[in-house]
């Protein structure tokens, strides 16, 4: 039974209208809540890991505790160290926050940690008139673009990784953006390791993961390192195997953060730009961790 005839299932009203050809998917006719069955929150799952990121438009019911009883339902939330948070938010209930600042290069969530977040829940809460696109890219589509001798040093490659690269701030940032990285997001220096391919927990798929934290490819040079990072990292951004998303107020977009890498087109200025934003906890530890180092 495919995913489509299952939503259609327990939502009738439900239509999925894919966005690309290797990922992307809007569902209509849903209104997400914390009310949702059991089985449409599996339904949204199963999509999720056909598709690895889906689109919801107009959720203007849903401020943040809203989102965030809607989110719980695909997991434990945990902490975002590069959103800025809501007052109070200091538990990994409240895990919800506000971000404004670009994410205009390529990444995974929070990569260099020993597990990134398995999910990412976004809700465009203040939405320019223009600009403010996102990308997403999916890992298991560049891994099967690769040439064959690509892919054998690829499987046996690890990158080492750092959230000292200031990805959020670089170019146009506010001094509020910059304050909030040296306060929050680098506050401590980690450092770790991850193979450059990972097999998906649940589908299986091996997939190219690299994006911005990555420092060095561990036994390569920097020249080399750099070098191969630009080769590999065009397959990410190949046309074919991306997604764009232009938001409205009230979107909400949900994304495999294991399956996908994603960045912000900049092309809004200094226009404001708030979303709220949840993370669903990860899939356990999956890199060699140094120690971490006060910044």
């Amino acid at each position: 039974m495919s995913n489509a005839t299952t939503i259609h299932n327990v939502i009738p009203r439900a239509d999925i209208i894919k966005h690309a050809a290797r990922l992307g998917a809007e569902i209509k006719n849903i209104r997400l809540s914390d009310e949702l069955s059991d089985e449409v929150i599996r339904a949204i799952s199963r999509l999720l890991l056909e598709h690895k990121i889906i689109f919801f438009r107009d959720q203007r019911h849903l401020d943040d505790a809203e989102q965030q009883c809607f989110a719980i339902r695909l997991g434990s939330l945990i902490p975002c160290p590069t959103t800025r948070t809501t007052k109070g938010a200091s538990t990994p209930e409240m895990a919800l926050g506000r971000r404004s600042g670009p994410a205009d290069q390529m990444h995974v969530d929070v990569s260099f940690g020993d597990a990134c977040p398995k999910i990412s829940v976004v809700r465009g809460a203040v939405i320019p008139p223009y600009g403010g696109e996102i990308v997403w890219s999916s890992t298991a589509a560049a891994y099967l673009a690769l040439p064959e001798p690509l892919r054998m040093l690829v499987d046996n490659l690890w990158a080492g990784r750092c959230n000292a690269y200031d990805y959020t701030v670089a170019g146009r940032a506010t001094e509020a953006d910059k304050n909030h990285f040296d306060d929050v997001f680098t506050g401590t220096i980690y450092e770790t390791a991850y193979p450059v391919v990972r097999v998906h927990p649940e589908t299986g798929e091996r997939m190219l993961v690299i994006g911005r934290f990555v420092q060095h490819f561990v036994g390569l040079e920097e020249y080399s390192s750099q070098k191969l990072f630009d080769l590999l990292q065009s397959y990410l951004t190949a046309p074919e195997n991306t997604v764009c998303w232009s938001w409205r107020l009230g979107d909400v977009a949900i994304w495999d953060n294991r399956a996908t890498e994603h960045h912000t087109v900049n092309k809004s200025g200094d226009q404001h730009r708030v979303v709220g934003r949840g993370a669903i906890d990860g899939d356990g530890r999956r890199s060699k961790p140094q120690a971490p180092r006060a910044a």
